[in-house]
Protein backbone atom coordinates (compact mmCIF):
# COMPACT_ATOMS: atom_id res chain seq x y z
CA UNK A 1 0.00 0.00 0.00
CA UNK A 2 2.90 2.25 0.23
CA UNK A 3 2.72 3.63 -3.05
CA UNK A 4 -0.94 4.32 -3.44
CA UNK A 5 0.13 5.94 0.52
CA UNK A 6 2.41 8.08 -1.64
CA UNK A 7 -0.28 8.27 -4.98
CA UNK A 8 -2.72 9.85 -3.10
CA UNK A 9 -1.67 11.37 -0.11
CA UNK A 10 -1.55 14.70 -1.78
CA UNK A 11 -5.36 14.32 -3.20
CA UNK A 12 -6.07 13.82 0.62
CA UNK A 13 -4.26 17.07 1.29
CA UNK A 14 -6.28 19.16 -1.59
CA UNK A 15 -9.58 17.87 0.51
CA UNK A 16 -8.40 18.72 3.86
CA UNK A 17 -7.43 22.63 2.66
CA UNK A 18 -11.09 22.36 1.24
CA UNK A 19 -12.53 22.04 4.55
CA UNK A 20 -9.92 23.72 6.41
CA UNK A 21 -10.22 27.25 4.28
CA UNK A 22 -13.76 27.47 4.90
CA UNK A 23 -16.28 28.91 2.16
CA UNK A 24 -15.15 31.71 0.04
CA UNK A 25 -12.25 33.45 0.04
CA UNK A 26 -10.87 33.77 4.02
CA UNK A 27 -8.13 35.45 3.77
CA UNK A 28 -7.77 35.04 7.36
CA UNK A 29 -7.46 31.12 7.15
CA UNK A 30 -4.63 31.50 4.25
CA UNK A 31 -1.60 31.13 7.00
CA UNK A 32 -3.39 28.09 7.44
CA UNK A 33 -4.26 26.86 4.17
CA UNK A 34 -0.76 27.23 3.25
CA UNK A 35 0.73 25.59 6.12
CA UNK A 36 -1.15 22.53 5.82
CA UNK A 37 -0.59 22.12 2.06
CA UNK A 38 3.31 22.62 3.35
CA UNK A 39 2.77 19.62 5.48
CA UNK A 40 1.14 17.46 3.01
CA UNK A 41 3.60 17.81 0.32
CA UNK A 42 6.37 17.45 2.41
CA UNK A 43 4.99 14.15 4.15
CA UNK A 44 4.79 13.13 0.47
CA UNK A 45 8.13 13.95 0.03
CA UNK A 46 9.52 12.07 3.33
CA UNK A 47 7.52 9.36 1.99
CA UNK A 48 9.20 8.87 -1.62
CA UNK A 49 12.50 9.13 0.34
CA UNK A 50 11.44 6.22 2.41
CA UNK A 51 10.42 4.65 -0.60
CA UNK A 52 13.54 5.01 -2.29
CA UNK A 53 15.70 3.15 0.78
CA UNK A 54 13.39 0.46 0.32
CA UNK A 55 14.40 -0.16 -3.34
CA UNK A 56 16.53 -2.65 -4.43
CA UNK A 57 18.86 -0.85 -7.06
CA UNK A 58 19.87 -4.53 -8.62
CA UNK A 59 16.57 -5.53 -9.48
CA UNK A 60 15.36 -4.70 -12.86
CA UNK A 61 11.32 -5.36 -12.08
CA UNK A 62 8.80 -3.53 -11.02
CA UNK A 63 8.91 -3.24 -6.72
CA UNK A 64 5.92 -2.24 -4.28
CA UNK A 65 3.61 -3.74 -6.63
CA UNK A 66 0.07 -3.03 -6.33
CA UNK A 67 -2.51 -5.36 -8.65
CA UNK A 68 -6.03 -4.97 -8.00
CA UNK A 69 -8.93 -5.59 -10.89
CA UNK A 70 -11.08 -2.42 -11.58
CA UNK A 71 -12.93 -3.14 -14.43
CA UNK A 72 -12.73 -6.54 -14.96
CA UNK A 73 -15.16 -6.89 -18.26
CA UNK A 74 -12.60 -4.83 -20.12
CA UNK A 75 -9.30 -6.12 -18.74
CA UNK A 76 -8.63 -2.82 -16.81
CA UNK A 77 -6.81 -3.10 -13.83
CA UNK A 78 -5.48 -0.64 -11.01
CA UNK A 79 -2.12 -1.80 -11.47
CA UNK A 80 0.69 0.23 -10.18
CA UNK A 81 4.62 -0.27 -9.72
CA UNK A 82 7.85 1.39 -9.80
CA UNK A 83 11.42 0.57 -10.95
CA UNK A 84 14.70 2.05 -11.42
CA UNK A 85 13.25 4.42 -14.34
CA UNK A 86 10.65 5.84 -12.48
CA UNK A 87 11.78 6.30 -8.70
CA UNK A 88 13.82 8.93 -9.29
CA UNK A 89 11.57 11.18 -10.50
CA UNK A 90 8.64 10.18 -8.52
CA UNK A 91 11.43 11.22 -5.59
CA UNK A 92 11.91 14.75 -8.14
CA UNK A 93 8.20 14.86 -7.90
CA UNK A 94 8.39 15.09 -4.06
CA UNK A 95 11.12 17.63 -3.96
CA UNK A 96 9.88 20.07 -6.32
CA UNK A 97 6.15 20.24 -5.08
CA UNK A 98 6.37 21.65 -1.84
CA UNK A 99 9.34 24.10 -3.11
CA UNK A 100 6.77 25.55 -5.31
CA UNK A 101 4.32 25.92 -2.60
CA UNK A 102 6.74 27.90 -0.84
CA UNK A 103 7.43 29.78 -4.18
CA UNK A 104 3.81 31.13 -4.34
CA UNK A 105 3.62 32.65 -0.49
CA UNK A 106 4.45 36.24 -1.45
CA UNK A 107 3.03 36.22 -4.85
CA UNK A 108 -0.17 34.38 -4.47
CA UNK A 109 -2.97 36.05 -2.49
CA UNK A 110 -6.02 35.26 -4.45
CA UNK A 111 -8.13 32.49 -3.51
CA UNK A 112 -5.26 30.48 -1.85
CA UNK A 113 -7.22 27.71 -0.85
CA UNK A 114 -8.05 26.51 -4.22
CA UNK A 115 -4.51 27.30 -5.74
CA UNK A 116 -2.91 24.94 -2.86
CA UNK A 117 -5.70 22.31 -4.19
CA UNK A 118 -4.51 22.68 -7.59
CA UNK A 119 -1.16 22.50 -6.61
CA UNK A 120 -1.71 19.04 -4.22
CA UNK A 121 -4.04 17.53 -6.54
CA UNK A 122 -1.39 18.05 -9.29
CA UNK A 123 0.91 16.25 -7.46
CA UNK A 124 -1.10 12.92 -7.22
CA UNK A 125 -1.79 13.20 -10.73
CA UNK A 126 1.90 12.82 -11.51
CA UNK A 127 2.90 10.61 -9.49
CA UNK A 128 0.22 8.71 -10.90
CA UNK A 129 1.55 9.15 -14.15
CA UNK A 130 4.88 7.46 -12.91
CA UNK A 131 3.61 4.47 -11.18
CA UNK A 132 1.09 3.45 -13.40
CA UNK A 133 1.60 -0.05 -15.12
CA UNK A 134 -1.86 -0.22 -16.30
CA UNK A 135 -2.15 1.60 -19.83
CA UNK A 136 -5.76 3.16 -19.15
CA UNK A 137 -4.86 3.70 -15.75
CA UNK A 138 -1.65 5.80 -16.75
CA UNK A 139 -4.09 7.52 -19.16
CA UNK A 140 -6.62 8.59 -16.45
CA UNK A 141 -4.06 10.11 -14.85
CA UNK A 142 -2.23 11.45 -17.06
CA UNK A 143 -4.93 13.70 -19.06
CA UNK A 144 -5.63 14.04 -15.29
CA UNK A 145 -2.96 16.44 -14.62
CA UNK A 146 -4.06 18.69 -17.31
CA UNK A 147 -7.31 20.22 -15.44
CA UNK A 148 -5.02 21.39 -12.63
CA UNK A 149 -2.81 22.87 -14.74
CA UNK A 150 -5.22 24.58 -16.84
CA UNK A 151 -6.85 26.23 -13.69
CA UNK A 152 -3.34 26.94 -12.12
CA UNK A 153 -2.50 29.02 -15.24
CA UNK A 154 -5.62 30.21 -16.66
CA UNK A 155 -6.49 31.88 -13.14
CA UNK A 156 -3.36 33.09 -11.29
CA UNK A 157 -1.17 33.39 -14.24
CA UNK A 158 0.10 37.09 -15.84
CA UNK A 159 -2.14 39.20 -18.83
CA UNK A 160 -2.36 36.64 -21.43
CA UNK A 161 -2.91 33.43 -19.11
CA UNK A 162 -6.59 32.42 -20.61
CA UNK A 163 -4.89 32.37 -24.26
CA UNK A 164 -2.15 30.98 -22.86
CA UNK A 165 -3.62 28.07 -20.64
CA UNK A 166 -6.44 27.33 -23.81
CA UNK A 167 -3.46 26.27 -25.88
CA UNK A 168 -1.91 23.99 -23.65
CA UNK A 169 -4.55 21.85 -22.95
CA UNK A 170 -5.49 21.67 -26.81
CA UNK A 171 -2.27 20.83 -27.48
CA UNK A 172 -1.81 17.87 -25.18
CA UNK A 173 -5.14 16.84 -25.42
CA UNK A 174 -4.77 17.01 -29.35
CA UNK A 175 -2.16 14.29 -28.78
CA UNK A 176 -3.75 12.48 -25.95
CA UNK A 177 -6.38 11.43 -28.03
CA UNK A 178 -4.12 9.76 -30.84
CA UNK A 179 -2.43 7.81 -27.77
CA UNK A 180 -6.12 6.98 -26.72
CA UNK A 181 -7.08 5.03 -29.89
CA UNK A 182 -3.40 3.51 -30.12
CA UNK A 183 -3.77 2.29 -26.29
CA UNK A 184 -7.43 0.66 -26.97
CA UNK A 185 -5.93 -0.65 -30.09
CA UNK A 186 -3.21 -2.37 -28.47
CA UNK A 187 -6.17 -4.10 -26.08
CA UNK A 188 -7.61 -5.41 -29.03
CA UNK A 189 -4.96 -6.89 -30.26
CA UNK A 190 -4.61 -8.79 -26.96
CA UNK A 191 -7.59 -9.93 -27.34
CA UNK A 192 -7.84 -10.91 -30.41
CA UNK A 193 -4.79 -13.45 -29.39
CA UNK A 194 -5.51 -13.56 -25.77
CA UNK A 195 -9.66 -13.91 -26.17
CA UNK A 196 -9.86 -10.96 -22.93
CA UNK A 197 -8.63 -7.69 -23.58
CA UNK A 198 -5.91 -6.51 -21.40
CA UNK A 199 -3.95 -2.52 -20.37
CA UNK A 200 -1.22 -4.18 -18.65
CA UNK A 201 2.20 -3.17 -19.89
CA UNK A 202 3.73 -6.27 -19.27
CA UNK A 203 0.84 -8.34 -20.96
CA UNK A 204 1.48 -6.05 -23.91
CA UNK A 205 4.74 -5.98 -23.74
CA UNK A 206 4.75 -9.80 -25.58
CA UNK A 207 2.36 -8.89 -28.08
CA UNK A 208 3.16 -9.04 -31.91
CA UNK A 209 1.77 -6.47 -34.33
CA UNK A 210 1.68 -6.30 -38.36
CA UNK A 211 4.10 -3.99 -38.89
CA UNK A 212 2.21 -1.36 -40.48
CA UNK A 213 -0.21 -1.61 -37.22
CA UNK A 214 3.12 -1.01 -35.15
CA UNK A 215 4.31 2.11 -36.94
CA UNK A 216 1.15 3.50 -36.95
CA UNK A 217 0.62 3.11 -33.08
CA UNK A 218 3.88 4.16 -32.55
CA UNK A 219 3.66 7.65 -34.28
CA UNK A 220 0.07 7.87 -32.28
CA UNK A 221 2.15 6.92 -29.04
CA UNK A 222 5.42 9.52 -29.99
CA UNK A 223 3.35 12.32 -31.21
CA UNK A 224 1.28 12.49 -27.66
CA UNK A 225 5.06 12.48 -25.97
CA UNK A 226 6.53 14.94 -28.49
CA UNK A 227 4.15 17.92 -27.75
CA UNK A 228 4.70 17.08 -24.01
CA UNK A 229 8.30 17.38 -23.94
CA UNK A 230 7.86 19.54 -26.36
CA UNK A 231 10.34 18.20 -28.87
CA UNK A 232 10.52 20.79 -32.28
CA UNK A 233 8.58 21.93 -34.33
CA UNK A 234 5.22 20.75 -31.52
CA UNK A 235 6.94 23.43 -28.97
CA UNK A 236 5.14 26.83 -29.32
CA UNK A 237 2.91 26.13 -26.85
CA UNK A 238 5.49 25.99 -23.76
CA UNK A 239 6.90 29.70 -23.97
CA UNK A 240 3.45 30.88 -23.73
CA UNK A 241 2.82 28.60 -20.56
CA UNK A 242 6.05 29.15 -18.80
CA UNK A 243 5.36 33.04 -19.24
CA UNK A 244 2.01 33.52 -18.23
CA UNK A 245 2.00 30.88 -15.50
CA UNK A 246 2.64 31.73 -11.82
CA UNK A 247 5.80 30.99 -10.61
CA UNK A 248 5.13 27.55 -8.93
CA UNK A 249 3.30 26.76 -11.84
CA UNK A 250 6.27 26.98 -14.22
CA UNK A 251 8.78 25.63 -12.02
CA UNK A 252 6.17 22.24 -11.99
CA UNK A 253 5.45 22.64 -15.54
CA UNK A 254 9.63 22.41 -16.18
CA UNK A 255 10.69 20.85 -13.96
CA UNK A 256 8.16 17.07 -13.91
CA UNK A 257 5.54 17.82 -16.34
CA UNK A 258 7.83 17.76 -19.52
CA UNK A 259 9.57 15.09 -18.16
CA UNK A 260 6.35 13.12 -19.23
CA UNK A 261 6.86 12.92 -22.44
CA UNK A 262 10.38 12.15 -22.31
CA UNK A 263 9.59 9.29 -19.61
CA UNK A 264 6.53 8.21 -21.96
CA UNK A 265 8.76 7.55 -24.84
CA UNK A 266 11.18 5.21 -22.82
CA UNK A 267 8.16 3.61 -20.60
CA UNK A 268 5.50 2.77 -23.23
CA UNK A 269 7.05 4.05 -27.11
CA UNK A 270 10.17 2.43 -27.81
CA UNK A 271 9.48 -1.28 -25.48
CA UNK A 272 6.18 -1.58 -26.98
CA UNK A 273 6.89 -0.88 -30.71
CA UNK A 274 10.61 -1.55 -30.49
CA UNK A 275 10.55 -2.09 -34.77
CA UNK A 276 9.14 1.06 -35.72
CA UNK A 277 11.42 2.61 -32.67
CA UNK A 278 14.49 1.99 -33.92
CA UNK A 279 12.95 3.08 -37.35
CA UNK A 280 12.12 6.61 -36.31
CA UNK A 281 15.05 6.65 -33.96
CA UNK A 282 16.58 8.77 -36.35
CA UNK A 283 14.49 11.33 -37.41
CA UNK A 284 13.97 11.99 -33.61
CA UNK A 285 17.59 12.35 -33.15
CA UNK A 286 17.01 15.13 -36.19
CA UNK A 287 14.70 16.96 -34.40
CA UNK A 288 16.14 16.51 -31.31
CA UNK A 289 19.67 18.49 -32.64
CA UNK A 290 16.97 20.74 -34.08
CA UNK A 291 15.35 21.45 -31.14
CA UNK A 292 18.87 22.07 -29.04
CA UNK A 293 20.06 24.79 -31.65
CA UNK A 294 16.90 26.22 -31.81
CA UNK A 295 15.89 26.56 -28.88
CA UNK A 296 19.32 28.04 -27.78
CA UNK A 297 19.32 30.43 -30.56
CA UNK A 298 15.60 31.68 -29.74
CA UNK A 299 16.55 31.87 -26.17
CA UNK A 300 19.75 34.04 -27.05
CA UNK A 301 17.62 36.99 -28.23
CA UNK A 302 14.59 36.87 -25.70
CA UNK A 303 14.56 40.15 -23.45
CA UNK A 304 12.13 38.65 -20.91
CA UNK A 305 14.06 36.69 -18.54
CA UNK A 306 11.24 34.06 -18.14
CA UNK A 307 11.13 33.43 -21.77
CA UNK A 308 14.78 33.14 -21.75
CA UNK A 309 14.66 29.94 -19.51
CA UNK A 310 11.26 28.41 -21.21
CA UNK A 311 13.19 28.55 -24.68
CA UNK A 312 16.07 26.52 -22.63
CA UNK A 313 14.06 24.02 -21.63
CA UNK A 314 13.47 23.29 -25.48
CA UNK A 315 16.85 22.66 -26.06
CA UNK A 316 17.70 21.01 -22.99
CA UNK A 317 14.65 18.66 -23.09
CA UNK A 318 16.34 18.10 -27.20
CA UNK A 319 19.15 16.82 -25.25
CA UNK A 320 17.35 14.05 -23.42
CA UNK A 321 15.34 12.93 -26.77
CA UNK A 322 18.56 12.51 -28.19
CA UNK A 323 20.14 10.19 -25.79
CA UNK A 324 16.81 8.28 -25.52
CA UNK A 325 17.27 7.93 -29.86
CA UNK A 326 20.77 6.79 -29.45
CA UNK A 327 19.09 3.40 -27.24
CA UNK A 328 22.12 2.41 -25.72
CA UNK A 329 23.15 2.36 -22.06
CA UNK A 330 25.21 5.57 -22.01
CA UNK A 331 22.59 7.64 -24.35
CA UNK A 332 19.81 6.46 -22.19
CA UNK A 333 21.20 7.02 -18.79
CA UNK A 334 22.05 9.97 -19.60
CA UNK A 335 18.29 10.86 -20.56
CA UNK A 336 17.15 9.61 -17.68
CA UNK A 337 19.35 11.82 -15.77
CA UNK A 338 19.47 15.04 -17.36
CA UNK A 339 15.02 14.48 -16.78
CA UNK A 340 16.43 15.20 -13.01
CA UNK A 341 18.81 17.83 -13.74
CA UNK A 342 16.59 19.82 -15.51
CA UNK A 343 14.26 19.76 -12.51
CA UNK A 344 16.34 21.04 -10.80
CA UNK A 345 18.01 23.58 -12.43
CA UNK A 346 15.58 24.72 -14.25
CA UNK A 347 12.92 24.91 -11.24
CA UNK A 348 15.73 26.80 -9.76
CA UNK A 349 15.79 29.49 -12.33
CA UNK A 350 11.89 30.12 -12.74
CA UNK A 351 12.52 30.45 -8.80
CA UNK A 352 15.02 33.03 -8.95
CA UNK A 353 13.41 34.59 -12.09
CA UNK A 354 9.97 34.58 -9.46
CA UNK A 355 12.10 36.45 -6.62
CA UNK A 356 13.23 39.32 -8.96
CA UNK A 357 9.57 39.74 -10.54
CA UNK A 358 8.50 39.88 -7.00
CA UNK A 359 10.75 42.42 -6.10
CA UNK A 360 10.44 44.87 -9.35
CA UNK A 361 7.02 43.36 -10.94
CA UNK A 362 8.74 43.46 -14.41
CA UNK A 363 10.99 40.58 -15.77
CA UNK A 364 12.86 42.43 -18.73
CA UNK A 365 16.61 41.89 -18.32
CA UNK A 366 17.14 45.85 -19.77
CA UNK A 367 15.03 46.53 -16.25
CA UNK A 368 18.16 45.32 -14.31
CA UNK A 369 21.66 45.35 -13.55
CA UNK A 370 24.22 45.47 -11.17
CA UNK A 371 22.06 43.58 -8.28
CA UNK A 372 25.42 41.86 -7.61
CA UNK A 373 26.53 44.90 -5.23
CA UNK A 374 22.64 44.72 -4.02
CA UNK A 375 21.84 41.45 -3.19
CA UNK A 376 25.34 39.43 -3.29
CA UNK A 377 23.58 36.21 -1.46
CA UNK A 378 20.69 35.71 -3.91
CA UNK A 379 23.51 36.48 -6.71
CA UNK A 380 25.30 33.91 -5.74
CA UNK A 381 22.85 30.85 -5.72
CA UNK A 382 21.81 32.60 -9.01
CA UNK A 383 25.34 31.71 -10.23
CA UNK A 384 26.00 28.12 -9.01
CA UNK A 385 21.93 27.36 -10.78
CA UNK A 386 23.35 29.02 -13.93
CA UNK A 387 27.06 27.33 -14.14
CA UNK A 388 24.64 23.67 -13.60
CA UNK A 389 22.18 24.88 -16.29
CA UNK A 390 25.27 25.26 -18.58
CA UNK A 391 26.70 21.86 -17.70
CA UNK A 392 29.59 23.11 -15.73
CA UNK A 393 31.82 20.08 -14.76
CA UNK A 394 30.80 19.23 -11.19
CA UNK A 395 27.54 20.45 -11.10
CA UNK A 396 24.40 18.60 -12.33
CA UNK A 397 24.13 19.37 -15.65
CA UNK A 398 27.32 18.49 -16.32
CA UNK A 399 26.72 14.58 -15.57
CA UNK A 400 23.76 13.95 -17.66
CA UNK A 401 24.74 15.83 -20.76
CA UNK A 402 27.98 14.45 -21.02
CA UNK A 403 26.69 10.56 -20.80
CA UNK A 404 24.16 11.90 -23.93
CA UNK A 405 27.05 12.78 -25.62
CA UNK A 406 28.99 9.70 -25.37
CA UNK A 407 25.70 7.46 -25.96
CA UNK A 408 25.03 9.29 -29.15
CA UNK A 409 28.94 9.71 -30.34
CA UNK A 410 28.04 5.69 -30.20
CA UNK A 411 25.42 5.97 -32.23
CA UNK A 412 25.50 8.59 -34.71
CA UNK A 413 28.82 11.18 -34.81
CA UNK A 414 27.31 13.91 -36.77
CA UNK A 415 24.10 14.40 -34.50
CA UNK A 416 26.15 13.99 -31.82
CA UNK A 417 29.20 16.39 -33.31
CA UNK A 418 25.76 19.15 -33.77
CA UNK A 419 24.30 18.52 -30.56
CA UNK A 420 27.82 19.61 -28.78
CA UNK A 421 27.33 22.54 -30.04
CA UNK A 422 24.31 23.44 -27.89
CA UNK A 423 26.53 23.42 -24.60
CA UNK A 424 28.55 26.21 -26.09
CA UNK A 425 25.06 28.23 -27.25
CA UNK A 426 23.80 27.58 -23.54
CA UNK A 427 26.64 29.05 -22.15
CA UNK A 428 26.53 31.77 -24.36
CA UNK A 429 22.93 33.05 -23.74
CA UNK A 430 22.80 32.14 -20.40
CA UNK A 431 25.49 33.47 -19.12
CA UNK A 432 24.69 36.56 -21.24
CA UNK A 433 21.86 37.20 -19.33
CA UNK A 434 23.54 36.52 -16.05
CA UNK A 435 25.71 39.55 -16.50
CA UNK A 436 23.41 41.96 -17.78
CA UNK A 437 21.25 41.26 -14.94
CA UNK A 438 23.85 40.84 -12.03
CA UNK A 439 26.97 42.58 -12.88
CA UNK A 440 27.41 46.36 -14.22
CA UNK A 441 26.47 49.66 -12.73
CA UNK A 442 23.38 50.24 -11.10
CA UNK A 443 21.57 52.04 -14.33
CA UNK A 444 17.87 51.78 -12.78
CA UNK A 445 17.29 53.55 -8.98
CA UNK A 446 14.71 51.40 -8.35
CA UNK A 447 17.27 48.51 -8.20
CA UNK A 448 19.24 50.31 -5.93
CA UNK A 449 17.03 48.99 -2.50
CA UNK A 450 16.16 45.36 -3.57
CA UNK A 451 16.21 43.24 -0.38
CA UNK A 452 18.44 40.10 -0.43
CA UNK A 453 17.01 36.85 0.25
CA UNK A 454 14.32 35.97 3.14
CA UNK A 455 14.52 33.79 5.51
CA UNK A 456 11.28 31.72 3.34
CA UNK A 457 13.83 32.22 -0.06
CA UNK A 458 16.60 30.50 1.81
CA UNK A 459 14.72 27.68 2.25
CA UNK A 460 13.83 27.40 -1.39
CA UNK A 461 17.37 27.88 -2.72
CA UNK A 462 19.48 26.47 -0.10
CA UNK A 463 18.10 22.39 -1.04
CA UNK A 464 17.98 23.24 -4.58
CA UNK A 465 21.87 24.45 -4.66
CA UNK A 466 22.92 21.83 -2.56
CA UNK A 467 21.35 19.01 -5.13
CA UNK A 468 22.79 21.01 -8.27
CA UNK A 469 26.22 20.53 -6.56
CA UNK A 470 25.77 16.70 -4.72
CA UNK A 471 23.99 15.38 -8.04
CA UNK A 472 27.46 16.76 -9.56
CA UNK A 473 30.15 15.35 -7.42
CA UNK A 474 27.86 12.27 -6.95
CA UNK A 475 26.21 11.06 -9.44
CA UNK A 476 26.18 7.58 -8.96
CA UNK A 477 23.89 7.87 -6.06
CA UNK A 478 21.41 8.37 -8.89
CA UNK A 479 22.75 6.21 -11.46
CA UNK A 480 23.23 3.02 -9.86
CA UNK A 481 18.97 2.78 -8.94
CA UNK A 482 18.27 3.15 -12.61
CA UNK A 483 21.08 0.84 -14.19
CA UNK A 484 19.21 -2.57 -14.00
CA UNK A 485 15.99 -0.88 -15.54
CA UNK A 486 17.26 1.04 -17.95
CA UNK A 487 19.33 -2.42 -19.36
CA UNK A 488 16.56 -4.10 -19.43
CA UNK A 489 14.31 -1.83 -21.75
CA UNK A 490 17.48 -1.63 -23.97
CA UNK A 491 17.59 -5.32 -24.14
CA UNK A 492 13.88 -5.40 -25.08
CA UNK A 493 14.04 -2.80 -27.80
CA UNK A 494 16.87 -4.32 -29.32
CA UNK A 495 15.82 -8.11 -29.25
CA UNK A 496 12.61 -7.80 -30.10
CA UNK A 497 14.50 -5.73 -33.71
CA UNK A 498 17.02 -8.79 -34.04
CA UNK A 499 13.96 -10.99 -33.82
CA UNK A 500 12.26 -9.54 -36.30
CA UNK A 501 15.02 -9.28 -38.59
CA UNK A 502 16.41 -12.57 -37.91
CA UNK A 503 13.01 -14.58 -39.03
CA UNK A 504 11.54 -15.75 -41.82
CA UNK A 505 10.93 -13.75 -44.71
CA UNK A 506 7.20 -14.83 -44.29
CA UNK A 507 6.97 -14.23 -40.69
CA UNK A 508 8.21 -10.50 -40.79
CA UNK A 509 4.90 -9.19 -41.66
CA UNK A 510 2.07 -11.19 -39.56
CA UNK A 511 -1.51 -11.41 -40.55
CA UNK A 512 -3.58 -9.75 -39.45
CA UNK A 513 -3.98 -10.00 -35.06
CA UNK A 514 -6.38 -12.79 -35.31
CA UNK A 515 -4.08 -15.18 -36.68
CA UNK A 516 -1.24 -14.02 -34.44
CA UNK A 517 0.51 -15.49 -31.16
CA UNK A 518 1.98 -14.04 -28.21
CA UNK A 519 5.39 -14.76 -27.63
CA UNK A 520 7.83 -14.32 -24.74
CA UNK A 521 11.27 -12.19 -24.82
Amino acid sequence: MMLSLIVFLPVVGALVVLLAGGRGDRHDREPLVRNIALVFSLATFAATLWLWSRFDATSPDYQFVEQYSWIPAFGIQYFIGVDGISLLLIVLTGFLTPLALLSSWESVHKSVKNFSFFILALETAMLGVFVSVDLFLFYVFWDAMLIPMYFLIGIWGYDRRVYAAVKFILYTMAGSVLMLIAIIGLAWAYAAVNGTPSFSLIDLYNIELPRRTEFLMFLAFALAFAIKVPLFPFHTWLPDAHVEAPTAGSIILAGVMLKMGTYGLLRFAFPLFPTAALYFAPWLGVLAVVGIIYGALVAMVQPDMKKLVAYSSVSHLGFVVLGLAAMNIQGVQGAVYQMLNHGVSTGGLFMIVGMLSDRRHTRLIAEFGGLKAVMPRLVAAFLVITLASIALPLTNGFVGEFLILVGAFKWSTTLAAFAASGVILSAVYMLWMFQRVNYGPITNDRNRALPDLSPREWVLMVPTVAMCLFMGVFPNVFLRPMEASINKVIDRVHSRQAAVVNAPPASRTPEPASRETSTND
